[in-house]
């Protein structure tokens, strides 16, 4: 039997668990019971627009002090400077990553005609659309189509209360889940058929895909602990989750949550630094929890926004902007900074100009870790090279 038959997921439904069968093991195992062969990618999304420039810091660059007279971190306080590049001090984890070889930074990602709307640019990187563009799809839920030639309940989990536009398919592959340990659907002794009514069948085929989830969910977190000690947020708890369902064998090919309270226009450097700590303390702990579990080679994490912030402050904070750093971690990238540093003497109406459109990221990341064609989900653009 093909082992993709068994990954049963259908539907989007807020509070899900899900596990695999129990004799799915024999398909391949490590001594640690844990699957090796299988890549899988987990997004962390920045919510709001996160100011790259005071994240991953041109410290060597007078403009940059110049143009952020009231927001720019002083050269004693950034973390891990190379290159002319640092890290914003809450960030010191993650510095610690890269010495470790396994952060990439990507520079200056965005794409052409850029919008500064919070929705149409998220809608933008969730669907691999052009600026100007619609796509029903999200560029996942497109991939698990094809990738899944059967229903499979969670090949796609999304950690959040509201659905995510970029797991979105004509098949309900992915399933949303707010908080898994509570998430147990009721299972109904349903032996009614199908029906001549398409959209009826389509709700009962994701009420039973639901019930399916749940069940897997449960039989994943019941398999695996965290190993580590996460900080005590909301995002290190979503990543606990992740952890656990990854360490369970819920073999989901995709995990995506997100951080909100990046849309910095006033109090900018209180308030970055409270959520850049934030996704530090939690991504780092994710990170040492699969590092114990020797699962860093096969799990990719990606950490964005829908755009960055102008690059001259407003006094306060920053507006509304372009362009700015990706970071990955494991999957065994090649732990490079990629790209030209920012040319803040070059800019486009007062904006960073993008260097690497963000379908390039994608299309790396579905060649290289999932062994997928994207050009079979409309993606153009020619993957990164050096990335992995």
């Amino acid at each position: 039997m093909n082992r993709r038959n068994f990954l049963s997921l259908t539907g989007t439904f807020t509070g899900g668990l899900l596990v695999l069968p129990d004799f799915l093991h024999a398909f391949g195992v490590s001594e640690n019971n844990i699957f090796i062969q299988e890549q899988c990618l987990v997004f962390i999304q920045l919510n709001g627009g996160n100011d790259g420039l005071n994240t991953f810091i041109p410290s060597e660059d007078p403009l940059y002090y110049e143009m952020r007279p009231k927001i720019a971190l002083k050269k004693e306080d950034v973390i891990s400077s190379h290159k002319g590049m640092a890290f914003h001090p809450a960030l010191k984890d993650f510095a610690t990553i890269q010495q470790s070889g396994h952060l990439a930074v990507i520079q200056n990602v965005g794409y052409p005609e850029p919008n500064r709307s919070h929705f149409r640019s998220q809608e933008i990187w969730q669907t691999a659309s052009a600026s100007k563009e619609y796509k029903s799809e999200g560029w996942l839920g497109r991939y698990l189509d094809f990738q899944c030639k059967e229903h499979q309940p969670t090949a796609g989990i999304n950690i959040d209360s509201i659905d995510n536009l970029a797991l979105k398919g004509m098949e309900p592959n992915s399933i949303t889940v707010k908080d898994p340990d509570r998430f147990k659907a009721k299972k109904e002794n349903n032996t009614q058929r199908l029906s001549e009514n398409p959209q009826l069948d389509f709700v009962r085929k994701i009420a039973n895909s639901t019930v399916e989830g749940s069940e897997s969910i449960q039989k994943a977190l019941a398999k695996s602990t965290a190993g580590v000690t996460y900080p005590k947020t909301e995002l290190a708890k979503n990543l606990a989750w992740i952890s656990r369902l990854i360490k369970g064998n819920l073999n989901s090919k995709a995990y995506y949550t997100s951080l909100n309270g990046f849309d910095t226009h006033d109090n900018q450097l209180y308030i970055q630094n409270n959520k850049l700590a934030d996704l530090n303390g939690a991504v780092f702990a994710f990170y040492q929890d699969l590092k114990e579990a020797a699962l860093l080679q096969n799990v990719t994490v990606v950490i964005f926004s829908e755009f960055g912030r102008r690059v001259k402050d407003n006094g306060r904070g920053t507006d509304h902007g372009t362009a700015a750093p990706m970071f990955i971690i494991g999957g065994q990238n090649k732990g490079n900074t990629m790209g030209n540093n920012p040319n803040l003497s070059d800019l486009d109406n007062g904006d960073l100009k993008h260097e690497i459109d963000f379908r390039s990221v994608y299309a790396s990341l579905l060649k290289s870790k999932l062994g997928f064609d994207y050009s079979k989900i409309g993606i153009q653009n020619r993957p990164v090279s050096g990335l992995f």
